[in-house]
């Protein structure tokens, strides 16, 4: 078991290793200010997480409601945030007491937003069961649901008091979903570690413990510097911009890591046509993806994939910033005025 501590909020740790979820009670119980907790989980998680959690909290003292909601991103929405601010009111959740994430990064999302607007703030815990979650959405305390104008447009930022990763949650997870973590884990290495994304440029490995613990390290140390995503902490963009709108171009028909894995390879052939790049970037980043069973093109309409771009949260007036690796393991944020878009997406794509 691996203990990484965030110095955010009032410091949590990401407890990382196999068999937590038995455990759980024992090592949350002193994070924990009461003895209620509201445990969050769609209706995949439910049945296959949500009874060995709650027992384990249960025996530690901990009072347990579950309230579930449908699968998928279509669901993290402002109605389904209203019915589980309903359900915390309904089941007289306090300030005192704290909601539990169990899932992935929609329901930790949702989850987190709800406990960070639901009188005014109240504690919540992140309990990842896919490899996306954990390795990026569970640390850093953003939360979010989607609007219809587009992803992740009304939230707010709001820490955990612990995340607790039990990497044998991964052994469930359908092919696509596990190659959606191995997405943002390989795009965390062409930001920050040459080494780490060699490492992950042969395939999905074996044990997934260090890809947790190493993409969690390279978050926290960028969130440290830069907690409000006002500066630095933009480079873990890389490959969003182009993502969100490929996901929303496309109904989200396509996953969000898939989308991530396309949008970080249009973004490294961007930098090549954009003379960014000081080195090759886009054959290893297109090598990595592929080896890992991930997409690296999507057929779309410029027109589309621009009118997605324009509505993305990360643009300010007429301007948008594009994260662009300059070689492994290092990239820049790029501004660019919107006038500039098209002539990018045809040179990305």
């Amino acid at each position: 078991m691996l203990k990484i501590h965030v110095p955010l909020g009032g410091g949590y740790d990401v407890i990382i290793g196999h068999g937590l979820t038995e455990q759980a009670g024992r090592l949350l119980k002193p994070v924990l200010p009461g003895s209620l907790a509201a445990i969050v989980c769609d209706d995949t998680t439910r049945e296959l997480f949500l009874e060995p959690l709650k027992a384990s909290l249960n025996g530690a003292g901990i009072r347990t409601v579950e309230y579930a909601f449908p699968h998928g991103e279509q669901h993290k929405t402002l109605g389904t945030l209203g019915r589980l601010l309903s359900f915390f009111a309904r089941n007289g959740l306090t300030r005192a007491d704290a909601a539990i994430a169990l899932g992935g990064g929609v329901t930790g999302d949702m989850t987190g937003f709800a406990a960070a607007v639901y009188q005014r703030g109240i504690p919540f815990v992140q309990v990842p069961t896919t490899l996306l979650s954990a390795v990026d959405a569970s640390v850093g305390g953003k939360t979010a649901v989607d609007l219809p104008e587009g992803k992740n447009l009304a939230g707010a930022f709001h820490q955990p008091l612990a995340v607790l990763c039990d990497a044998d949650t991964f052994a469930t997870l359908p092919p696509e979903t596990l190659r959606d973590g191995m997405a943002e884990a390989v795009k965390m290495g062409v930001l920050f570690d040459r080494s780490y994304f060699a490492s992950l440029s042969n395939g999905i490995p074996e044990d997934l413990v260090p890809v947790v613990a190493r993409s969690v390290e390279l978050k926290r140390d960028v969130v440290l510097r830069d907690e409000f995503d006002r500066g630095e902490r933009a480079l873990l963009n890389l490959g969003h911009t182009f993502a969100h709108a490929i996901e929303k171009c496309m109904d989200f028909q396509m996953t969000h890591g898939h989308a991530v894995a396309v949008g970080t390879v249009m973004a490294a052939r961007a930098s090549e046509a954009l003379g960014v790049a000081e080195e090759p970037v886009l054959d290893p980043v297109r090598a990595a993806m592929e080896a890992n069973g991930l997409p690296v093109k999507a057929d779309l309409p410029a027109d589309r994939m621009l009118e997605a771009m324009l509505r993305d949260k990360k643009r300010a007036g007429a301007q948008i910033t594009l994260v662009l690796p300059e070689r492994i393991g290092k990239a820049r944020l790029h501004p660019v005025g919107v006038g500039d878009l098209r002539g990018i997406l045809e040179a990305a794509t």
